[in-house]
């Protein structure tokens, strides 16, 4: 009776519940029985996913069900009281179960390394240090590794990979790549075949930004048109940008050098404006910057040369005869791709990988916001790195007024290799919406006019809009905001079909985000909310009419989805499996933000980041119906392993275990608390 109890309940490691040895076996397995099917039929109408029985931590569920009749018990409780003292007293408060939603604020952050504890990065470089004795790195080396704590492995993924480290002494894997004398060896063989990542802000590039001296040779006339034409039509007003910046770049190639190999320097331009390209080090870290050459369209640079030649302007390109184009965007074939959503914070170049190697089509960088680039902040460049697998790559720009989202563009587009810039105007938050920014633009039709015209007049590649449905829940504005963007020049919109007010509660309204791809023709729009399997996707792309879908929390929560989509299968995945793809993730990580001390502990919270959507993926093998929906919580289950019922825990302290088998023992006093409380699970 023990064996069939213990079937019942778990095939996983868990204890079995004990039996009674007085002839009370049976009563007692008649009313679990019943207990069950009680449970069963709460569950389902809970909004919890469907798990075959014999996985289902019943006692567990038993717990949390009484803790939650209790909180009612306790506020009927108190409202009874309150109608019971009837007096001028105010009443006493209600008992009220909050709603875990918006992010932890307050939640631990990380300890900052002392610089005292860290190799002066000269050393590393083997140069000599400027500050002399007022550095406040350790120079001594053999000090440093004295007191550097031990390794946590002995395989440096980096040198392993590419042949050298770029951390050196400071790297926490240092054995497997130093030799005598703490040199640090270099595998040439390998190295040679290394590509940095690309779009690394040069610090000849952040120093203009931050003395606010760098040249914006077509942002500040287009804003001056905008600022002169406020209220004309779209169409004269798109006409007077192109029109004026036809002649002063004419004027600009007056005086412009032709030199022998064919390249041109603009008067003026000094070789500070011209952007570097370093190595894949983590923001604030040693970085070896390497001078790139500007992008040069010879086309129109060809063009410009004849047109020089002519008398006049008027004489030579009649007004009424042909457009002048300062240059010809590039075509983006957006049909029938599958869309890496920008995701803040958990969206990170690792993480892009991860999703690149799975299926995905087109990636885009975390949500930038523009001022932050234009001050030349470091960590806001970072979200714009891109890794070289990614071969259809966006950054995602959010700002609210036509001047600063005009400037970035120009930046970007002349300095950083991207293939579109897309707008950021479903941001829900509200510190971005009380600036006018994400989702206020939908209210804002006329700066949101200026912002698109004036970055699609410094850009010669594609600019896409990521969109909500409306502001208001009951009031969707988007199918009015379409014709307007398809008309602005706009290449794609992602909808997601939810409102601002909605956030990530209730279902994506699939029928609306349906009727705006009807409108929204001849111009791509991809729809975007509650895919988790490739049935989502088939049923999405076929009953709507998108031209592709974007998938987001999906992702984050099984990033194999591009696979099963594109193979047209459910993945039963194994839990090894699922751990190899957190160990791909680590290493990414290590390499893109450092294998040092830093590095480690950025890499171990944003893996914990992701744990916290990782653990509601539901094994296909456990699931009594199939598919998983993106808005089902799974219930107390146990794994079909040890490892799957870890993966499975809610617990943060579960979470921290996972990242101690990767990255080894936390420091003392670790605490970890996920970004967003509510884990989307509404």
């Amino acid at each position: 009776m023990e064996k069939e109890l213990e079937v019942e309940r778990s095939p996983a490691a868990a204890a079995p519940p004990t039996a009674n040895t007085d002839g009370c076996c049976s009563a007692s397995v008649v009313q679990l029985t019943e207990q069950r099917q009680q449970n069963v039929a709460a569950t389902e109408n809970d909004g919890l996913a469907k798990i075959k029985d014999k996985f289902i931590d019943w006692e567990k569920i038993k717990l949390s069900r009484e803790k939650s009749e209790g909180t009612k018990k306790d506020a009927e409780k108190t409202e009874k009281t309150n109608k019971d003292n009837e007096t001028d007293e105010p009443p006493l408060k209600k008992v009220k179960h909050e709603k875990s939603r918006g992010q932890n604020k307050h939640r631990p952050r990380d300890k900052k390394i002392d610089c005292s504890d860290r190799l002066c990065p000269s050393i590393l470089t083997e140069k000599v240090c400027t500050f002399g004795e007022k550095c406040r790195f350790e120079h001594n080396v053999k000090e440093f590794m004295t007191t550097k704590p031990p390794d946590i492995g002995d395989k440096c993924y980096a040198f392993e990979t590419y042949g050298k480290c770029f951390y050196s002494l400071m790297c926490r894997f240092g054995t497997s790549h130093l030799g005598e004398d703490y040199t640090n060896l270099i595998d040439n063989d390998k190295f040679k075949d290394y590509v940095p990542s690309k779009n690394v802000l040069s610090k000849d590039l952040q120093r203009l930004l931050w003395k606010k001296k760098y040249k914006y040779e077509k942002a500040g006339k287009v804003i001056d048109t905008l600022m002169n034409m406020k209220g004309k039509n779209h169409s004269i007003l798109k006409d007077s940008i192109e029109k004026r910046l036809s002649v002063e770049n004419l004027t600009l190639n007056k005086s412009n050098e032709v030199k022998s190999d064919g390249t041109t320097t603009a008067a003026g331009q000094n070789e500070e404006g011209i952007m570097g390209v370093t190595d894949a080090g983590p923001v604030g870290s040693l970085e070896t910057t390497v001078e790139s050459q500007p992008k040069v369209d010879l086309k129109n640079k060809t063009d410009n040369m004849h047109v020089n030649s002519s008398p006049s302007l008027s004489e030579s390109i009649p007004d009424k005869d042909v457009k002048m184009r300062i240059c010809e965007k590039k075509k983006i074939d957006f049909s029938n791709k599958l869309y890496l959503a920008p995701l803040t914070t958990v969206g990170n170049l690792p993480f892009r990988r991860i999703c690149k190697r799975y299926g995905a089509d087109i990636t885009c960088g975390e949500m930038a916001m523009c001022t932050n680039l234009l001050q030349g902040q470091l960590s806001e460049w970072a979200l714009v790195k891109r890794h070289h697998t990614e071969d259809l790559f966006g950054v995602q720009l959010c700002g609210s007024f036509p001047d600063t989202m005009t400037k970035c563009a120009e930046i970007l587009n002349d300095k950083m290799d991207i293939d579109f810039i897309d707008v950021n105007v479903g941001c829900p938050i509200d510190l971005v919406f009380k600036k006018g920014g994400g989702c206020a633009l939908m209210g804002r039709l006329s700066r949101f006019e200026h912002i698109i015209t004036g970055m699609s007049s410094v850009m010669d590649i594609p600019i896409t809009v990521k969109m909500r449905a409306g502001i208001q829940d009951n009031n969707f504005t988007a199918h009015k905001v379409l014709p307007r963007l398809r008309d602005w020049g706009v290449s794609m919109v992602t909808l997601h079909g939810r409102s601002r007010e909605q956030r990530y509660t209730k279902i994506a309204d699939w029928d609306y985000i349906s009727k705006c791809a009807e409108i929204a023709k001849p111009m791509p729009l991809y729809g975007n909310g509650d895919i988790l399997s490739y049935e989502d996707a088939n049923r999405q792309r076929q009953h709507t009419g998108v031209s592709g879908v974007m998938i987001a929390r999906g992702a984050l929560i099984k990033p194999w989805v591009f696979t099963e989509i594109k193979e047209q299968r459910h993945w039963d995945i194994s839990s090894s499996e699922r751990f190899d793809i957190l160990r791909d993730f680590t290493n990414y990580g290590l390499e893109h933000w450092g294998s040092d001390q830093q590095g480690v502990d950025r890499t171990r919270r944003f893996l914990l980041e992701w744990l916290s959507f990782l653990y509601r993926y539901i094994p296909v093998g456990i699931l009594e119906s199939i598919p998983q929906k993106i808005n089902q919580r799974p219930p107390c289950y146990f794994g079909r392993d040890d490892l799957e019922t870890l993966m499975a825990s809610p617990n943060c302290g579960d979470w921290v275990k996972i990242s101690e088998m990767l990255l080894g023992p936390v420091p003392s006093g670790f605490e970890f608390l996920p970004k967003h409380r509510a884990n989307s699970y509404k």
